[in-house]
């Protein structure tokens, strides 16, 4: 290891930037946030930098760089398109002890400036020696999206306790398997939900050798099937759970996130297919919760969209169990958007609807001569097995026959289908096509731009409706 990490505490402290181009601005942010006295030496500015300059942010001298303007400065950068400027202020630099950072020179440069990832009072910096600043800005991303802005409220809180809890365990093996079991506790948990008396109490409990059950319950929509569409919070669930209970609709690319010791029960309902009971489930969930365990409630698009995701959570709240949502893409707008289909458009459609058609009760209770309204998209979830009833009910109550329709099946995945009909003959189009589950049902005037707007998968295949037969064309 060639360049040995440092943090200094800039703050108040002398910070010269020789160079006043977009560079040297890009440095001067990166230093602003711990506080220094910048000092810019350089002829000209960039119209931005002039301007806070003008705010009172840092100073600026409009002239050429002199050896002494470093005198007094805790770290110097020089900046500059000219070689030989950014060699002189290296030397001034170099030959005062004062650590410098010549942009794009490794040889001349005394320190590396690293890319930074701040959850202050975490901070984390990346360095790849100035061989490979992209990368470095690359694993910096990396981390973001793991490290997320929780993390910088638990680094205050351990701050805060640390006294406590050392003279609680005076051990230093203790201390450090208390601390193990903090991180991986409640306390982490409850400030990523912003519950900070919630982590209190944790703590507390945690500090005092409570017994009390540290299980959770992550409710958390996987999407469609493209687990590319999860979230960075359904990722960071699944990469922590002790066991996950998905439905039959989750991909196995998405399961395949989950903690490799976590253990999978799969819970989904399927017509025709055999269930696991809602309250079995509910069970479950208060179950692996009260023994302590991470549990994830994995389901299919978004848990609060025809997911049951309230009755659960209901349940849970009735048990006195930790419980977090984490929200999904729900199949109406994830299929949508992979098949080219904007539910909503200037054009054509003022707003869209949301049903569901997997059994004859939900079907039942629609509202049938307002769900007719042309200029409305209506977005029917598990509807092949009622296409026809669907198609029947629209047409009495008004809905025009020449309605585009599209059947999405296995939207976002590798496997998509896109049907595009009419809404007279579309029970026959889904026959035709023999269109499987999961698939979602589009009817209204977006469904036509399919073909056009189609950039996922294969082009959706295009019926054309002779007197009284289906023809399929791609």
């Amino acid at each position: 290891m060639r360049w040995f990490p440092l943090f200094l505490d800039l703050k108040g402290r002398k910070v010269v930037v020789v160079g006043g181009g977009t560079i040297a601005e890009r440095k001067i942010d990166l230093f602003q946030s711990a506080g220094p006295a910048i000092a810019i030496f350089s002829p000209t500015v960039t119209p931005s930098l002039a301007a806070r300059v003008a705010e009172g942010q840092f100073t600026w001298e409009a002239r050429a760089f002199a050896e002494s303007d470093v005198i007094g400065a805790s770290v110097v950068v020089a900046a500059t398109d000219d070689p030989d400027v950014n060699r002189r202020v290296a030397d001034a630099a170099t030959a005062r002890g004062i650590p410098v950072n010549v942009v794009d020179d490794l040889e001349l440069s005394t320190g590396i400036l690293p890319a930074i990832v701040d959850r202050s009072p975490l901070v984390i910096a990346v360095s790849t020696e100035g061989s490979a600043p992209a990368f470095a800005r690359y694993v910096r991303a990396r981390i973001e999206s793991a490290i997320d802005e929780s993390f910088g409220d638990l680094a205050s809180f351990l701050r805060r306790v640390r006294d406590r809890i050392k003279q609680r365990f005076p051990d230093l093996t203790q201390r450090r398997r208390f601390y193990a079991a903090l991180l991986e506790g409640a306390v982490p948990d409850a400030l990523r939900r912003r519950r900070p008396m919630e982590a209190e109490v944790a703590f507390e409990r945690a500090l005092m050798g409570s017994t009390a059950s540290g299980g959770r319950v992550d409710l958390v929509g996987a999407g469609p099937g493209d687990p590319g569409l999860l979230t960075l919070n359904a990722l960071r669930a699944l990469q922590a759970a002790d066991v996950v209970l998905h439905d039959r609709l989750v991909s196995a690319e998405v399961l395949a996130l989950s903690r490799r010791e976590a253990e999978l029960i799969p819970v989904g309902k399927a017509a025709g297919f055999h269930s696991v009971p809602q309250d079995e489930i509910n069970a479950l969930l208060v179950e692996h919760a009260r023994a302590g365990r991470r549990v994830v409630r994995l389901k299919g698009g978004d848990p609060f969209v025809f997911g049951r995701g309230g009755e659960e959570i209901e349940v849970l709240a009735a048990h006195g169990i930790a419980y977090r949502v984490v929200p999904g893409v729900t199949a109406a707008v994830a299929c949508g958007a992979y098949a080219g289909i904007p539910l909503t458009h200037r054009d054509h459609a003022r707003g869209v609807r949301l049903v569901t058609a997997h059994c004859q009760s939900a079907l039942d209770a629609v509202d049938w001569a307002s769900l007719a309204r042309e200029r409305d998209t209506l977005a029917i979830y598990m509807g092949v097995g009622s296409v026809q009833r669907v198609e029947a009910e629209l047409l009495a109550h008004g809905q025009s026959p020449t309605t585009p329709v599209a059947f999405v099946e296995n939207g976002t995945r590798a496997d998509q289908r896109v049907i595009v009909g009419t809404l007279k003959g579309s029970a026959a189009l889904a026959a035709e096509a023999a269109v499987k589950s999961p698939a979602l049902l589009i009817i209204g005037a977006v469904a036509a731009l399919a073909p056009t707007l189609s950039w996922f998968g294969d082009a959706p295949i295009q019926a054309v409706y002779p007197a009284d037969a289906n023809r399929l064309t791609a």
